[in-house]
């Protein structure tokens, strides 16, 4: 294998990258829940700002559970394709702004 060949290998660095991306995505997904658990807490409880957040957090739970399985299936050689795991995970994201707006429009 020539220099030019050496440096562009791979070897695995992608999915790695990506499994982390995986990772740093729920981390940033638990702030958000705890964001949105705050106006719940700080202001007078209303029913419907605790239910937003027990969504909020269920949300998370979820997010979190989807991350860790792509997480794994990048482990395996060659890494499995995300079929349905990008588009679950953009559709809980919205839901995460959705709930997020509710819990501060309550």
């Amino acid at each position: 294998m020539d220099d030019a060949a050496a440096r562009t290998a791979d070897h695995g660095a992608a999915a790695e990258r990506t499994r982390l991306a995986w990772r740093r995505t729920a981390l940033s997904a638990a702030a958000v829940a705890l964001l949105a658990l705050r106006p719940a807490i700080t202001h007078p409880a209303h029913a419907g700002r605790w239910i937003a957040a027990a969504l909020i957090f269920l949300g998370w739970a979820v997010m979190v559970a989807i991350a860790y399985r792509r997480a794994r299936g990048l482990t395996s050689i060659p890494p499995r394709p995300a079929r349905r795991t990008v588009p679950a995970f953009a559709l809980l994201a919205l839901a995460f702004a959705l709930l997020g707006g509710l819990v501060i429009a309550l």
